[in-house]
């Protein structure tokens, strides 16, 4: 199973669009997952017409109307794995160990907010992934997605991708 995994897109704003890589990467995978920030619902609609299913959590920016049709949380089983969803991870201190106790079972965790990519995998063996943002880096080097590829009920494969 292919995830195309993105988060803080932050759209509307101004005449931002998603990139074409990122647009690329998200429609060639089996599912959709947006770690929040999405912000309003034209932007989730058009998310969603890329093709694969899509699975979100909201975050701080995002309208009440996206709010009333994705949760705050969220853990979804894919491919045989637990994955768990939040928008904001908490202080950088202790985050994969955080996370891995607030979503215990999953063997993903996707978080964002930051904009900054990371992946650590936790000594219990647990993926802890903020993919970065594909259209606002901040204080990242590089605007960024990521991908997850699942494989016998267990996650085989993550990669950040920079976009520039």
């Amino acid at each position: 199973m292919r995830i195309a995994v993105i988060s803080d897109t932050h759209m509307p704003k101004g005449d931002r669009v998603l990139p074409a890589e990122c647009v690329e990467r998200c429609s060639a995978a089996d599912v959709i997952l947006h770690g929040g920030d999405i912000n309003d619902l034209a932007t989730l609609d058009a998310i969603r017409a890329l093709g694969p299913p899509v699975h979100a959590v909201w975050g701080n920016n995002c309208t009440d109307e996206v709010r009333a049709q994705i949760p705050k949380e969220l853990v979804v089983e894919l491919g045989g794995v637990q994955v768990g969803m939040i928008h904001i991870g908490g202080p950088a201190a202790r985050r994969p160990e955080r996370l891995e106790e607030r979503f215990p079972g999953c063997g993903l965790v996707i978080f964002g907010h930051s904009h900054v990519p990371e992946h650590v995998i936790t000594a219990a063996g647990t993926h802890v992934l903020n993919p970065g943002s594909p259209t606002e880096r901040r204080r990242a080097p590089h605007c960024a997605m990521a991908t997850v590829e699942i494989s016998g009920g267990a996650v085989a494969r993550v990669e950040i991708h920079p976009i520039v």
